[in-house]
């Protein structure tokens, strides 16, 4: 059966170097460039945001899975770790997960959660093929 789901985010840049402003579903966040990139450090990189996304979504999977087995579910810490290297046009990007469970939880069920941890949807997005497009709008 497939499924089609969508999403938009605007970013809007006026003014400062760097500092954008983040809108979706009418919220809003602040990204930015650090000040010795020319920005003002008021927000995530954009690279830190696509980590946050990660980070959050498998904190999340992890914490819907838990609460339906009523395993012990807090506090759950996900630290998204990214290393890039480029050469040329060539850029290899490597993203590791740390994932903090429960202590309480057994060793079986800490199995259980980290391959849940792997099927959160934006893991499961960065995994498969993504097919970028750009156009210009009037």
């Amino acid at each position: 059966m497939e499924k089609t789901t969508q999403r938009s985010v605007t970013a809007t840049l006026e003014g400062a170097p760097y500092t954008t402003r983040v809108t979706a579903r009418g919220l809003e966040l602040i990204a930015d460039e650090p000040t010795d990139h020319g920005g003002q450090d008021l927000g995530l990189r954009p690279h830190e945001l696509l980590l946050s996304g990660l980070a959050a979504c498998t904190a999340i999977t992890l914490r819907m899975y838990a609460d339906r087995k009523q395993w012990p579910s807090s506090p759950i810490h996900v630290t998204a770790n990214m290393e890039r290297t480029q050469q040329g046009a060539e850029v290899d990007t490597r993203i590791h997960l740390d994932i903090e469970q429960p202590a309480e939880l057994t060793e079986e069920q800490r199995a259980r959660m980290l391959q849940i941890a792997r099927s959160c949807p934006v893991h499961r997005t960065l995994e498969n093929p993504i097919h970028l497009s750009s156009g210009l709008k009037a």
